[in-house]
């Protein structure tokens, strides 16, 4: 994936315990055990105790169940599949919420035309396609400039709702500070699912999309 940020910039940093790497907080997910005792990820990064951090992909999580890692915490046994299952849904839950705030700063452009001026002005770090849209308007904006990332990560409905909106297909994260957190969260969900862009399969537009690509 095109990276926006700025590489120069400079972060905390921690080391798995799986593949043994300094790396960036934000390209990692910490692991605790809450007040029940329970293996639980710590996606913000900040609940209280002991932690470990392990990169944030699902198959390192399920080699860390085969290497047994989470021994250190005194942990024998855990579902790699429940803590992924979670991990992914907080992840989401951290885009969408950050594509709302985005909103109410007035820094996204939602529809197609919008998203096509805010390219034109060079002003588009994320251009975003709902993943359920029509095969016509999924093969929409594929040639974008370089440090513009395209995402099919959600479909219309939840773009929709994270911009108070009844739905959404084309949506652009303007650049700036919220858009570097987006790919951030992003680069750290596409551990977990498919978040990047698909060749749009052949077959007609949906009635409710015109030709023009719009809603």
């Amino acid at each position: 994936m095109v990276d926006p940020r700025d590489p120069r910039e400079r972060r905390p940093r921690r080391r798995s315990v799986v593949g043994r790497r300094s790396e960036p907080r934000e390209r990692l997910v910490r692991f605790v055990l809450d007040e029940q005792k329970r293996l639980v990820p710590d996606v913000p990064g900040r609940m209280p105790g002991r932690g470990l951090w392990l990169e944030a992909d699902r198959r390192v999580l399920e080699s860390a169940e085969a290497r047994r890692t989470f021994g250190r915490l005194g942990v024998r046994e855990f579902d790699p599949g429940r803590l992924a299952s979670e991990i992914e849904r907080q992840l989401e839950r951290r885009c969408l919420d950050l594509l709302g705030l985005a909103q109410r700063a007035r820094a996204v452009a939602v529809g197609f035309d919008a998203v096509r001026r805010a390219l034109a002005a060079d002003q588009a770090a994320v251009v975003l396609v709902a993943r359920d849209a029509s095969p016509h308007a999924r093969k929409r904006f594929h040639q974008l400039p370089e440090g513009t990332v395209r995402v099919e990560a959600f479909d219309r409905a939840t773009l929709g709702r994270a911009l108070g909106r009844d739905d959404a297909v084309y949506v652009a994260l303007l650049r700036g500070k919220l858009a570097r957190r987006f790919v951030e969260e992003l680069d750290r969900l596409a551990g977990f699912r498919p978040v990047g862009s698909e060749e749009a399969p052949d077959g007609p537009a949906r009635r409710d999309e015109d030709e023009t690509g719009h809603e």
